[in-house]
């Protein structure tokens, strides 16, 4: 096992929950007619979760659940725990009990780790590359549907960072918004009115597509500016306004940055930048999940 100092993030235990009960209805888990006709009934094994590929993992939790909930019968001992690298060949995982519950469960339990550690490998990569420059990776809402929770645990099981949560969570005025609204200075005075109003304090975050845009955003007190689509030279003007008429304001760069990219994005200055790519066009972590031993007679415990 390699060791890591990476900071381990809770786990969305609830969420989890909802989610694998999801995927296990829709994968049909209670009428798995291949399993229930082929695997001798009270037939027991021992089987390992190997890696395939090199990455770091995400998502063990969610292997456990998958099994509790199929049938809590079902021991699986981890030998990783998230954020931690693995190499082909390693033994993430020994699962053991009924045959049957393990190769119904078996798909559904890759498919949340796979993704999961996929995504965490992307981040971890990215985080790797910028280690010496002084810019925070974050993630966006460009998550699958119903399983946020699950994409930004996985960012930062990579290292990277979760930014905003879901729509209640700061205020980000996007393009659409500015241009209902009347303009930045305008959409900006606008949520402050509201913030007071409903008395929650929050941060607000604007997106800019010029550096006149940015320049009206820091007279008007914006704590964020979402540098959209900005070239590294356009960038690095915004900076130097930003250092000059509003110090205290974040600069979060965004759009289409990719790894091939983001060194230079990084070192034009800003403060964060974010990739939807972490989470929309993850590729998943190859793992598979193979019986090693049997024991049809279901008479012997095979576990380690």
């Amino acid at each position: 096992m390699v060791e890591t100092t990476r900071v381990r993030p809770s786990w969305p235990e609830s969420a989890a929950v909802t989610a694998v009960g999801d995927a296990l209805v829709e994968d049909a888990a209670g009428d798995d007619i291949t399993t229930r006709w082929s695997v001798p009934a009270g037939a027991v094994v021992r089987a390992e979760l190997i890696a395939r590929d090199p990455g770091i993992l995400a998502g063990l939790p969610a292997l456990t659940e998958v099994f509790r909930q199929v049938d809590p019968a079902v021991v699986v001992e981890p030998d990783f725990v998230d954020g931690d690298h693995v190499e082909p060949g390693d033994v993430v995982a020994v699962v053991s009990g009924p045959a049957a519950s393990i190769i119904t469960g078996e798909r559904v339990a890759l498919n949340f780790l796979q993704r999961m550690s996929g995504i965490a490998t992307m981040a971890g990569a990215l985080v790797e590359k910028l280690a010496d420059l002084p810019v925070r990776v974050l993630d966006t809402r460009k998550t699958a549907p119903g399983l946020r929770a699950l994409d930004k645990y996985a960012v930062r099981a990579g290292g990277a960072h979760g930014h905003r949560l879901d729509l209640s969570t700061m205020v980000l005025l996007k393009e659409n918004h500015v241009a209902v609204a009347g303009g930045v200075t305008a959409a900006l005075r606008a949520v402050r009115r509201g913030s007071r109003t409903e008395s929650r304090p929050v941060e607000v975050e604007i997106e800019v597509r010029t550096a006149d845009e940015a320049r009206e955003a820091l007279a008007a007190g914006a704590d964020w500016l979402l540098l959209d689509n900005m070239a590294p030279r356009e960038l690095r003007a915004v900076v130097a306004l930003r250092d000059e008429l509003g110090p205290g304001t974040k600069l979060e760069a965004s759009g289409r940055i990719t790894a091939d990219t983001a060194m230079a994005v990084a070192a034009t200055g800003v403060d964060a930048m974010s990739l939807g790519a972490l989470t929309h066009s993850v590729q998943a972590l190859d793992l598979s999940l193979l019986v090693t031993e049997v024991d049809a007679s279901g008479q012997r415990e095979l576990r380690r």
